[in-house]
C-alpha cells in the first residue's frame, strides 16, 4: 500500500493541491472538532490503544473529518486501506475489493474498507458486506451524511458501531484557520468582523472554511484587508447545509414544530426563517402550520386553524416575498395560542378502538327503518329525538351494544375547551339522571 500521507515529490504539484487536502491531519491528535472521538479519552483513541478495530459507521455532516479519520485509523493499525465511493461503485467493484481483501487475509494482513456515501448503496448491495464482515475479511468503515437508522439495513447496523461526527463550532474552525495561516506563513487579510463572518459562512464545515480561506488569499491584493461587505462580494455566500429531502429538512421542521408546541415564538420564528433561507417550499411550511393548529392547539383556540389556512391561502395569492409574512404571522399566533392535544389524543384512541373491534352494528334505535322488514327488526325503535327533549339532550347511548360506552375526548381547562368541559359535565349529569337508552 502506498503511503497515504507522504508529501508530493513535486513541490509545484503539491502547491496546486487544494488547501484542505494539503492540511489533512497526520495523526488522530491533529483532528480538530471531534475530541469526543479522537481525544485522549475518545472512543477511537481507546480502540487504537487496545490494538483492535471493529466495523463502524461514521455519521455526520460534510467536512467534519470522516474520510481523514478512516485513513488515519488504517495507518495507526497497519491495516491495508481500500477506499470506494457508493456513488461511483457497483457490484463488480465490490467483488474486486472483496477478492483483494481475501488474498491479503491469506497472507496475514487485514483490510480496512472505507465506503464513502454508503447510504447510496441499495439494500442488496449493503447485504453483500455482511459475509466479509462476519468472517473478518474486512473491517468496514462506512461514511454517511444521512441518518443510518433510516438509510442502512438493520443487519448491517447490528454488525457496526455508529459514531457521530459533530459539525465544527467556531472554536474548531478558528483552530483550522490558524493552522492554515501557519502552513501558508501568512495571515488571512480579514478584519476581525470579516474573520467571524467567514467562520459563520463555513456553517460547521471544516473543508468549506479552508476553501473560503483559499479564495480570500487568491483575491487579496498586497496589503489589502477585507471587511465583511468585501468578503461577501469576493467569496459569495455559501448556502446553509440543508437537504430538502433528508435530515436537514426533518430536523428543522421538527425544531419548528416543537418550538410552537413549547409556546416559544422567538425560536419558532428563527426556525421558520432558517427554512425560508434554505429554500424550503413555503407551501410545505404552510401545510405543516395547519397540522400544528389541529394537533397542538385544537379546540383550546379553534381560530388557529382558520388563521393557518388563511395564511397558506395568502401566500398562494401573494407569492414571495410578501407571502412569507403571512406564514410568519400564523407561526407566531400558533406559538402564543393556548395549547391542547385533547382532540388529537381522542382521535388516535377512537381510531385504535375502531380498528380493534371491527364492523360492529350501531344500536338499532339510532338506525333508520325505511322498510317494514327493518321496522320489524327493531330499527329506529325507541329513538328519542334530542331536539324535543328537555335541554335538547336525551342521554341515550350511541355506541354498539357489544362495545359499550367509551370515553375518548377529555378536554383540558384552557380557552374554548373550558366551555366544552362545562357542557360535557352537564350532559354527563343528565345521562346519569336519565339512564342510558334501553329498548322497551
Amino acid at each position: 500500500m502506498s503511503d497515504l500521507f507522504s508529501a508530493s515529490p513535486d513541490p509545484l504539484a503539491d502547491r496546486n493541491r487544494p488547501l484542505a487536502d494539503r492540511m489533512r491531519p497526520r495523526s488522530l491528535g491533529e483532528v480538530s472538532g471531534q475530541e469526543h472521538l479522537t481525544g485522549e479519552e475518545g472512543v477511537l483513541s481507546r480502540m487504537i490503544a487496545s490494538g483492535t478495530l471493529g466495523s463502524m459507521i461514521f455519521w455526520g455532516p460534510p467536512g467534519t473529518g470522516k474520510t481523514t479519520v478512516a485513513r488515519l485509523l488504517a495507518g495507526e493499525t497497519d491495516l491495508a486501506f481500500e477506499q470506494i465511493s457508493a456513488i461511483f461503485s457497483g457490484v463488480a467493484d465490490l467483488k474486486r475489493v472483496f477478492e483483494m481483501a481475501r488474498s491479503r487475509r491469506m497472507s496475514g494482513r487485514q483490510t480496512l474498507l472505507f465506503v464513502d456515501e454508503i447510504h447510496r448503496f441499495n439494500r442488496a448491495q449493503q447485504d453483500s458486506f455482511l459475509p466479509v464482515m462476519e468472517d473478518g475479511t474486512v473491517i468496514l468503515i462506512g461514511a454517511t451524511t444521512e441518518n443510518p437508522s433510516f438509510e442502512l439495513n438493520a443487519a448491517l447496523l447490528s454488525r457496526a458501531r455508529v459514531l457521530t461526527f459533530k459539525p465544527h463550532d467556531e472554536t474548531s474552525i478558528s483552530v483550522l484557520l490558524k493552522r492554515a495561516e501557519a502552513q501558508e506563513e501568512r495571515a488571512l487579510p480579514l478584519d476581525d468582523d470579516a474573520r467571524q463572518s467567514l467562520i459563520r459562512m463555513a456553517d460547521g464545515d471544516g473543508r468549506a472554511a479552508l476553501t473560503l480561506a483559499e479564495e480570500v488569499w487568491r483575491a487579496a491584493k498586497p496589503d489589502e484587508i477585507f471587511d465583511v461587505e468585501t468578503l461577501q462580494e469576493i467569496v459569495q455566500r455559501r448556502a446553509p447545509v440543508y437537504d430538502k429531502g433528508q435530515d436537514g429538512h426533518y430536523n428543522l421542521i421538527s425544531a419548528l414544530h416543537k418550538s410552537v408546541r413549547g409556546s416559544d415564538p422567538d425560536a419558532a420564528l428563527y426556525y421558520l426563517c432558517r427554512m425560508f433561507d434554505a429554500g424550503e417550499d413555503p407551501l410545505y411550511i404552510g401545510r405543516r402550520l395547519v397540522r400544528m393548529a389541529v394537533e397542538d392547539i385544537g379546540l383550546a383556540d379553534p381560530q388557529a386553524l382558520a388563521i393557518c389556512n388563511a395564511a397558506k391561502d395568502a401566500y398562494d395569492y401573494l407569492g414571495s416575498p410578501e407571502g412569507e409574512l403571512a406564514l410568519a404571522q400564523a407561526c407566531v399566533y400558533l406559538a402564543t395560542a393556548p395549547k391542547s392535544n385533547a382532540v388529537y389524543v381522542a382521535y388516535k384512541a377512537a381510531l385504535a378502538t375502531a380498528k380493534a373491534h371491527g364492523s360492529l352494528l350501531p344500536p338499532k334505535h339510532i338506525l333508520n327503518a325505511p322498510t317494514k322488514l327493518m321496522k320489524g327488526e327493531g330499527y329506529g325503535d325507541g329513538y328519542a329525538y334530542d331536539h324535543d327533549q328537555p335541554d335538547a339532550f336525551s342521554g341515550q347511548d350511541y355506541f354498539p351494544e357489544k362495545l359499550g360506552r367509551q370515553s375518548f375526548y377529555e378536554p383540558v381547562e384552557r380557552g374554548f375547551e373550558r366551555e366544552l368541559r362545562k357542557r360535557l359535565d352537564y350532559w354527563q349529569r343528565l345521562r346519569q339522571e336519565r339512564g342510558t337508552h334501553k329498548k322497551p
